[in-house]
C-alpha cells in the first residue's frame, strides 16, 4: 500500500499537488460554511432529563431567556439616575422579543442595600427563532449601555454565551499569533533551509482546510462546538509539524545511501511513511473515544480532532512526497533512468547560513551518522543500565503529581472564569459586592406535570428558602428553587439531587444549569468506561500490528497513563485548588471547566502515542536487524532522541501560547497539553520507555505463536527482513 502511495506520488508529483490545491479551494470555500452553524452549548446531552424538560418548557413556556443589567457607582436614588432607568425600562418594554422588564425601584431585590447599585433583569419570549432572539437581545444590552453611571454592564443569557465563546476565540487567535512566528523561525534552524521549513505548514493548512470540509460535513447531521475549530488549527499545526520533520530527516538520511532522489523518497514513505500511518491512525482511535459520549459537545470534538488527523496523515504520506520530488521532476521527465533522476551527490560542499544551523541538530543530509544522537545514546544506555533506579525513582513521583486527579471535580463555569476585565466578570464582581449571595445566580427549574400528586408542588417548594412557582399552559406547574452560592456549586448540585429524590416516580423534571452538570456528570460516569476500553483495545491493537509484540503495548499504554496523570493532576492543582494560580493570570476556581479534562486526556493520549511510535519504529529496525535488544533501545532512542524532541518542543510552544489570554477553560487545556508533552517527551519516553524495555529484554518483542504467524501475515511491514524468532522468554 505505501510503495503504491510513493510511486503515484513521484510520477505524478503536479496531479497530486494539484489535487491537494483543489482541495485546499474546497475546503477554505465550502468548507468555511461550518462556522455558521457553530453552536457553543456545551453541557447539554441530549435524552437527559434536563435536556428533556428544557425542550418541554421551549414550546409551551411563554418567557424565555434572560439577560442582566448592573448600574453601580453612584447612588441609585439620584434623580437624574433614576429618570433614565426609568426611560430605559419603558424603552426595553417596546423592544421586540422582550416579555418582561420589572422596574427596579418598585420591585423587591433589584436595589442594593447599600444603596449603590441596582439590577435590571430582562426577560425574553420563550418562541423566538435564534435570529430574532439574538436581535432582541443585541438592542435591549444597547438601549441599557446609554445610561450615564460610572459602572453599566450587560451579560447573562445568549449574551454571557457570546462573550464567553468570544474570549475563547480571541484567546485562540491571539496564541497563534504568537506562536506561529516562533515556530517557524525555530523551523528554520531546525530543518536547515526555507524551503525544508515550509513543508510543515503547508502540510498543516492542506490537514485545516480538510478538516473544515469534513466538519462541514458533519455539521449536517449533528452539531458542532465552537471550541472545534480552535482544537483543530492548533492540533493541525502541531501534527503536521511532527509528521513533516519525521519524514524529512528520513529523507536526508535516506540521500546519504542514494544519489537517486526518487527511490530516497519510496523509501523514506516505505519507513517513515508507515509511523505516520500507524501514528495518524493511533491518535484518530485515541480521539475516537469521545464519540461514545452522547454530549454533541464531545462528539463535535473527536470528530474534528480525528479529522484533522486523518488529514495531515494523508497529506504527509502523498502531497510531502510529491513536494521532494517535484524540483527534480523536470530531469526525469527529459530521459532520466525509469527509477528516477539523478542528482549531485548529497554531500555538497556549498552550505548556506540556514542549512549550517540544521547541521547543528544532526537533520542536514550530509551530518556524519555516527556522530548522530550521542547524548541520547548515552541517556539509554544509562537507563538500560539502571532500569530498577529509574523506575523506582520516577513512577512514584509521576504517581504523586497525579494524586490531585483523584479529588478533580468539573463545572460548567460562570463568568469567573473570564478575565477581570470583560464585561460579564465586570457585572459578576458588581453584583458580588453590593447584592447577597446568590443573587443573579440561575434557578434551579422544576416542571411539574399533571397527574402529580397534590402536594408536590408545596414538597418542592419547600426544600428552598426562596422560590417561586406559575402555572403553564396545559396545566402543568413551573417551580424556580434559588440555591445559595454558585450557579453550579455543591448547593445547586445537591439541590437537583434532593428534588430528583423527593418527586420519586412522580411526573416531576428538573432542568437549568445545575441540573445539567448533574446530568453531564452522570453521562461521564456511565460512558467513561466504555470510551476507555473502546480507545485501550484499539491502541493495543494497532500497536501489536506495528510491532508484533504483546508486552509493548501494555507497556506504552502504563507509561503514557502515567504522564497522562501527572499533567491532568498539574492542572488540578492550579486551577482548582489556586495554588501558583495568579502566576498565571487566573485564579482557583474549586474545579476545572468541563471542557478541559476530556481535551487534555484525549489530545495528550494521542500525541503521546505519536512519539511513542516515532521511538518504536527506529527501536524495530534495529532488533529486525541485529536481534540484539539492548543495541535496539540504544539505536533507536539515539536515531529519534532528537525528532521527538524538537516535534515537542514546537508543540509546547504552540500549546504555552494557549497560556497567554485570560480564559481559565483555555488556559486550563494550554496548561495541560504542554505539561503532558513535555513531560512525556522527557521523562517518560528518554528514561522510562528504554528503562522498562531494558528491563524486558527480548521479552519485549514476544507474542504467542497464533499471534505473532497473524502479524506476520497481515501485519504492514516496511522490509521483508523476518522477525528474529524468541525460541524462549
Amino acid at each position: 500500500m505505501l510503495a503504491t502511495i510513493s510511486r503515484a506520488a513521484t510520477r505524478r508529483p503536479l496531479t497530486v499537488i494539484l489535487v491537494w490545491l483543489l482541495m485546499l479551494l474546497i475546503g477554505f470555500g465550502l468548507g468555511t460554511g461550518v462556522f455558521s452553524r457553530l453552536v457553543d452549548s456545551v453541557p447539554d446531552v441530549p435524552g437527559t432529563e434536563s435536556a428533556r424538560a428544557a425542550d418541554y418548557l421551549d414550546r409551551v413556556d411563554k418567557s424565555g431567556e434572560s439577560i442582566t443589567a448592573v448600574v453601580a457607582g453612584t447612588a441609585v436614588s439620584d434623580p437624574g439616575l433614576r429618570s433614565q432607568v426609568g426611560r430605559v425600562v419603558a424603552d426595553l418594554r417596546t423592544v421586540s422579543g422582550v416579555a418582561e422588564v420589572p422596574d427596579p425601584y418598585t420591585t423587591h431585590g433589584l436595589t442594593s442595600e447599600d444603596g449603590e447599585a441596582l439590577v435590571i433583569p430582562v426577560t425574553l419570549k420563550g418562541d423566538l427563532k435564534f435570529k430574532d432572539k439574538k436581535k432582541a437581545v443585541d438592542t435591549a444590552a444597547e438601549r441599557i449601555r446609554q445610561i450615564d453611571a460610572p459602572q453599566v454592564h450587560v451579560s447573562g443569557g445568549l449574551l454571557l454565551g457570546q462573550q464567553m465563546s468570544g474570549r475563547a476565540q480571541g484567546d485562540v487567535q491571539r496564541a497563534e499569533l504568537i506562536s506561529l512566528p516562533v515556530v517557524l523561525a525555530l523551523l528554520l534552524v531546525v530543518f536547515g533551509g526555507l524551503r525544508a521549513a515550509g513543508l510543515p505548514l503547508l502540510i498543516a493548512i492542506s490537514g485545516v482546510a480538510g478538516a473544515f470540509l469534513a466538519l462541514f460535513a458533519f455539521s449536517q447531521f449533528t452539531d458542532i462546538s465552537v471550541y472545534a475549530i480552535q482544537v483543530t488549527t492548533m492540533l493541525g499545526l502541531g501534527l503536521a509539524v511532527d509528521y513533516a520533520l519525521l519524514m524529512v530527516v528520513r529523507f536526508r538520511e535516506e540521500r546519504r545511501h542514494t544519489d537517486d532522489v526518487i527511490e530516497a523518497v519510496h523509501r523514506t514513505v516505505a519507513v517513515a511513511g508507515r509511523t505516520v500511518l500507524f501514528s495518524g491512525l493511533t491518535v484518530a482511535v485515541s480521539l475516537t473515544g469521545l464519540l461514545v459520549f452522547p454530549s454533541p459537545f464531545l462528539r463535535s470534538m473527536g470528530l474534528a480532532v480525528a479529522a484533522v488527523v486523518v488529514v495531515d496523515m494523508l497529506a504527509a504520506l502523498t502531497l510531502l512526497p510529491a513536494l521532494l520530488t517535484l524540483p527534480h521532476a523536470r530531469l526525469r521527465s527529459r530521459g532520466g533512468t525509469p527509477t528516477g533522476a539523478r542528482i549531485a551527490p548529497a554531500r555538497a560542499p556549498r552550505e548556506d547560513a540556514d542549512a549550517k544551523a540544521g547541521s547543528r541538530f544532526g537533520f542536514k543530509s550530509g551530518t556524519d551518522p555516527d556522530n548522530e544522537g550521542r547524548v541520547f545514546a548515552r541517556v539509554a544506555r544509562f537507563a538500560a543500565r539502571r532500569p530498577l533506579v529509574i523506575l523506582a525513582t520516577l513512577v512514584p513521583a509521576l504517581l504523586v503529581l497525579a494524586l490531585p486527579v483523584a479529588g478533580m471535580k468539573i463545572s460548567i463555569g460562570d463568568a469567573k472564569q473570564l478575565p477581570s476585565n470583560t464585561e460579564a466578570r465586570q457585572l459578576y464582581d458588581t453584583v458580588d459586592a453590593h447584592f447577597p449571595p446568590g443573587t443573579g445566580v440561575s434557578p434551579v427549574t422544576v416542571v411539574v406535570r399533571p397527574g402529580a400528586a397534590p402536594d408536590m408542588v408545596a414538597r418542592i417548594r419547600a426544600l428552598s428558602d426562596t422560590t417561586d412557582s406559575r402555572t403553564l399552559p396545559g396545566g402543568a406547574t413551573l417551580v424556580h428553587l434559588q440555591p445559595t452560592g454558585g450557579v453550579d456549586g455543591k448547593a445547586a448540585t445537591d439541590l437537583v439531587e434532593r428534588v430528583r429524590q423527593v418527586r420519586g416516580n412522580e411526573p416531576v423534571e428538573v432542568t437549568g444549569v445545575a441540573a445539567r452538570l448533574v446530568d453531564f456528570r452522570e453521562m461521564l460516569a456511565e460512558r467513561a468506561p466504555w470510551a476507555a476500553a473502546t480507545v485501550l483495545l484499539g491502541i493495543f491493537a494497532l500497536l501489536f500490528a506495528f510491532t508484533g509484540s504483546v508486552l509493548i503495548p501494555l507497556r506504552t499504554i502504563a507509561t503514557t497513563l502515567l504522564s497522562l496523570g501527572a499533567a491532568l493532576g498539574a492542572v488540578v492543582w492550579v486551577f482548582q485548588d489556586g495554588h501558583l494560580a495568579g502566576a498565571l493570570g487566573a485564579e482557583g476556581l474549586g474545579s476545572l471547566s468541563l471542557t478541559a479534562p476530556p481535551l487534555i486526556i484525549a489530545i495528550a493520549f494521542g500525541l503521546a502515542m505519536d512519539y511513542e511510535l516515532f521511538i518504536l519504529a527506529r527501536m524495530r529496525e534495529t532488533w529486525l536487524r541485529t536481534g540484539d535488544a539492548q543495541e535496539a533501545v540504544v539505536t533507536g532512542l539515539r536515531r529519534s532522541g532528537r525528532v521527538v524532541s524538537c516535534a515537542a518542543l514546537l508543540l509546547a510552544i504552540v500549546f504555552g501560547a494557549f497560556m497567554t489570554g485570560g480564559f481559565s477553560p483555555i488556559l486550563q487545556i494550554g496548561l495541560g497539553l504542554t505539561l503532558a508533552v513535555l513531560i512525556d517527551a522527557t521523562v517518560v519516553r528518554m528514561l522510562l520507555v528504554p528503562a522498562t524495555m531494558a528491563l524486558l529484554g527480548r521479552r519485549a518483542w514476544w507474542a504467542p505463536g497464533a499471534m505473532r504467524r497473524a502479524h506476520d501475515r497481515f501485519g504492514v511491514s516496511e522490509e521483508a527482513s523476518p522477525q528474529p524468532q524468541l525460541t524462549s522468554v
